[in-house]
């Protein structure tokens, strides 16, 4: 069974995509890739801003999941200089996320698919499904 979670305040960005926020299948929420483009629409420059931003949108969602950020277990960041912002990125991973910190691959792309994004994060958390069925 898939369950869409979806914030009011996404509403605009999934009738222009499509794409749900968020899905739920099982115990599980897989999230769509959050860049860091600021609620403007525009694009930071700085790595650290973009991370920031990115997050929130993913604190948003779980959220909106009866979740915090407690609950991600599995996260994938894109990077596209992994070199340079690597340091900066880990460092705003450690202070958004608890320990024990999620499992994480990093991974360096060409590019992304927002004109100026740097990173880009994919999270799965865990969100056992705590409705009891009849």
């Amino acid at each position: 069974m898939r369950d869409v979670v979806s914030p009011d305040s996404l509403r605009d960005a999934v009738d222009a995509t499509g794409f749900s926020p968020a899905v739920r299948a099982g115990d599980f929420l897989f999230l769509t890739g959050a860049t860091g483009g600021a609620p403007d629409g525009t694009m930071p420059d700085s790595v650290s801003e973009q991370c920031h931003n990115a997050l929130a949108k993913v604190v948003e969602v779980l959220k909106a999941a009866d979740l915090d950020a407690n609950a991600v277990v599995d996260l994938t960041s894109y990077h596209t200089d992994i070199e340079t912002d690597f340091a900066a990125v880990d460092a705003v991973l450690r202070a958004v996320l608890s320990e024990p910190l999620p499992a994480w691959t990093a991974v360096e792309v060409a590019r992304l698919r927002r004109p100026g994004a740097r990173i880009e994060f994919r999270i799965v958390a865990h969100a056992p499904n705590t409705t009891t069925k009849p």
